[in-house]
């Protein structure tokens, strides 16, 4: 099958995760006082969304604005997976919450454009700043796992942190 009609139709099936990624980039921003420009929660082409900002140039912005979709939309992803997991096994409803909280988890991972922009600010930023030079190994695994705006990478987050969310809503101690 063709790598651009899979990502397509992957798109088309995940559209709540790349929405409420793009948003998540507009929320903080708007909490950071940048200023956004263009905004496109969803589409079909290469990227699915985006938003266009002004130019950053605090590493804690740039950080912040680049990750706020791993903590917004894996949050919500847990929150949806815990509501699933409680429900009645046969309910329609709790196949649309895991449906849902896939969609979520599969988009919280910073894009490839997200990860650039890290890693440019933290190289930039961390000789004078030591929470840049910290992160740098961080954003390179992060770059490792976004080859090529994998979605696979996505999914794989996505299925660990539904295995991990009902492990431990049975009380299974997992290392963290």
């Amino acid at each position: 099958m063709n790598s651009n009609l899979l990502t397509g139709i992957a798109a088309l099936v995940t559209f709540p995760g790349i929405i409420l990624h793009e948003w998540s980039h507009k929320l903080i921003c708007a909490r950071l006082a940048v200023p956004v420009y263009k905004t496109c929660y969803f589409r079909l082409g290469n990227p699915a969304g985006y938003i266009v900002h002004a130019e950053v140039k605090s590493f804690g912005k740039v950080f912040s604005i680049a990750m706020a979709p791993f903590l917004i939309c894996s949050g919500l992803a847990a929150t949806t997976f815990g509501l699933a997991f409680i429900l009645p096994s046969s309910t329609t409803l709790r196949l649309a919450l895991y449906w849902l909280g896939i969609s979520l988890a599969m988009h919280s991972l910073p894009s490839t454009q997200d990860v650039n922009n890290l890693y440019c600010h933290a190289r930039q930023s961390c000789n004078r700043n030591i929470i840049a030079l910290l992160a740098l190994p961080a954003v390179w695994l992060i770059k490792l796992l976004r080859f090529h705006d994998s979605m696979w990478a996505g999914l794989l987050h996505a299925v660990i942190m539904l295995i991990a969310t009902g492990l431990l809503l049975r009380g299974v101690k997992l290392l963290l």
